[in-house]
């Protein structure tokens, strides 16, 4: 008997484009021999499903159900495809745990750890991690741009502390250009954190658990004709060479992978995550630069990549995901 699966996607922030198109290539792969999938939009207005007729059926939030022509859609298990806001910050991940149907990311405490940049790389410091040295800046504080430019080592990253796709993130080279950098950044988020650069190579590693055992995928070396890995790099054509598998010497191939899962490790992470990292190779060690516990899964995404360069399907991968989910339901 099929399984009865939530596909969730959008969310309340910029970054629900980005959630659309992974949904384009989620829903085209999950196996549909296997389950039985209703995508649910969840947008600031209303949570719905549409039928193949084009109505809407909104969403029973006492229990995350459906009532379709009299009868009454309860889910096995939620597969969660939105980055940002509700779906990336352990807000519907909590929700969920209320209602005690499981999910297929990390819970809702590590969603909204890592989705907080500063206190990730305070957590993955604290653990050992090598992270680049940042300030965190909050908004009602009307910090001084000045003052930071005279602590911090120029370049630097600024960038929203709370959020993804690189939106709303700059790479600033001058101590004058710093201002404007701040108020970019502060139009997205109250808090900002400003990190200084970290010279190296840009890997991206993606990492999954299947059961018990946890799967270092194969990792993408990025390069960029921008300045850095921005939005528009990250998901327009032309901007970026994803080379997936990196080529690598064994040993710094064996930092990156023992340092992924030492990170997915300590911040008990659930589903897939996307690990972030510079490796400095005067210190021969890779920096850690963030997690996304929603990675993308659009065309142009580095997980789906990654899958593939592993001799999986991505139907197999979903697959992976949803059982997994559904294995921790069965010892709740």
């Amino acid at each position: 008997m099929k399984r009865v699966i939530a596909f969730v996607t959008g969310g309340y922030s910029g970054e629900a484009e980005v959630s659309y198109k992974s949904a384009i290539t989620m829903e085209a792969e999950v196996d549909k021999t296997r389950y039985d999938v209703y995508r649910i939009d969840i947008t600031p207005a209303e949570w719905f499903y549409c039928t193949k007729d084009g109505k809407k059926i909104q969403v029973d939030k006492n229990d995350f159900s459906l009532l379709i022509d009299g009868k009454k859609i309860v889910f096995e298990a939620v597969l969660i495809g939105i980055h940002g806001t509700p779906g990336e910050d352990g807000k519907l991940q909590g929700y969920f745990d209320l209602m005690n149907l499981p999910y297929t990311t990390c819970d809702a405490a590590t969603s909204a750890l890592t989705f907080n940049k500063r206190y990730t790389v305070a957590v993955a410091s604290f653990a050992g991690v090598q992270v680049s040295r940042s300030e965190h800046l909050f908004k009602q504080d009307n910090p001084d741009a000045t003052g930071l430019a005279s602590r911090l080592t120029m370049p630097v990253f600024v960038k929203p502390n709370n959020g993804g796709s690189s939106i709303g993130m700059s790479k600033v080279n001058r101590k004058e250009d710093l201002d404007g950098a701040l108020q970019k950044a502060f139009r997205e988020d109250d808090q900002v954190l400003v990190e200084e650069f970290i010279s190296g190579r840009e890997f991206t590693v993606g990492v999954f658990r299947d059961g018990k055992e946890i799967i270092i995928l194969p990792i993408t070396e990025v390069k960029t004709s921008k300045d850095f890995f921005d939005f528009e790099a990250k998901y327009s054509p032309g901007f970026s060479e994803e080379t997936t598998p990196a080529v690598l010497d064994s040993a710094m191939e064996e930092k990156i992978r023992s340092t992924a899962k030492k990170i997915y490790q300590v911040f008990n992470c659930g589903g897939v995550v996307r690990i972030d990292m510079i490796y400095n190779e005067a210190r021969g060690e890779p920096f850690m630069l963030e997690i996304n516990t929603v990675p993308g899964q659009t065309a142009a995404s580095v997980v789906p990549q990654q899958v593939r360069a592993m001799g999986w399907t991505l139907k197999q991968f979903y697959s992976a995901l949803i059982e997994d989910a559904l294995s921790r339901a069965k010892k709740s």
